[in-house]
């Protein structure tokens, strides 16, 4: 596998805080590469600087052989950069399609035309209802967005990154929140996802972390102590101590 996005010495600083911290990181075509840490390790500034919602100090951020530290934030989007976010974003009044084809509409980057309904709008309709029958949601479509749970709301916030026709998904912390139920729905659909996307996981639930990783790294004040497979990760002394504890808490987060 090629390698996608490659990060390195990448530098956030906040006054005398260290956000990031010298990192490194690569994940590579068709992977899903999970990237976890004890709460204050700098995972959402992370996220933020490939994303361009934050600009680092220093160091680099490659993506699929191009320098794109300094792209804003649209043009990582047209590039096939797609962030979700630890608060699901949804517009209020729209319908489930509605604000799937919202996201449609800003990657072809022209407005609905006011003398054709938007309903009719084959090239903005069609692959919205795509992107919502991939998450399981095409029944939902003429919904009203907040009759949706929580949950369901997990999955629409994905339909609506799907639609911008994605070369990798930044997905931040997708199941906080969520019942049990819901976040097995959830760890299913992203299983059946990650066959078809590159994905950067940052997740706390470690059940679900070593269920779907290809990769993990282990982010502690703003450094990756640990990067590889999840039994290699597991297995690594620095990161039982530093994050995932004595065999016991390990067990118990992993179980």
């Amino acid at each position: 596998m090629n390698e996608l996005l490659v990060v390195r010495n990448l530098v956030k600083r906040y006054g005398g805080l260290t956000a990031t911290d010298g990192l490194d990181l690569t994940v590579r075509s068709g992977e899903l590469h999970a990237l976890i840490g004890p709460n204050g390790a700098g995972k959402t500034t992370i996220m933020g600087q490939l994303a361009g919602e934050i600009r680092p100090d220093s160091g680099e951020i490659n993506f699929d052989g191009q320098a794109i530290t300094r792209w804003s934030i649209p043009r990582r989007a047209l590039a096939g950069i797609a962030r979700s976010y630890q608060i699901v974003q949804l517009v209020e009044g729209f319908s489930v399609q509605e604000n799937v084809m919202l996201m449609v509409q800003a990657r072809l980057g022209h407005s609905f035309r006011p003398w054709q309904p938007v309903l009719r709008q084959r090239e903005i309709v069609e692959p919205a209802l795509r992107a919502l029958d991939s998450v399981g949601l095409a029944d939902r479509a003429r919904e009203d967005v907040m009759t949706l749970a929580h949950g369901e709301h997990r999955q629409l916030e994905l339909a609506m990154v799907l639609a911008m026709s994605p070369r990798l998904l930044l997905l931040d912390e997708p199941l906080a929140g969520m019942s049990q139920a819901e976040s097995a729905v959830l760890v299913d659909l992203l299983g059946r996802l990650k066959r078809q996307y590159t994905i950067l996981l940052v997740e706390h639930d470690m059940q679900a972390v070593f269920a779907l990783a290809d990769q993990v790294s282990v982010l502690v004040y703003g450094k990756a102590i640990c990067s590889g497979a999840p039994a290699q990760v597991r297995a690594d002394p620095a990161v039982r101590k530093a994050y995932l504890g004595d065999d016991d808490a390990l067990a118990r987060r992993a179980a």
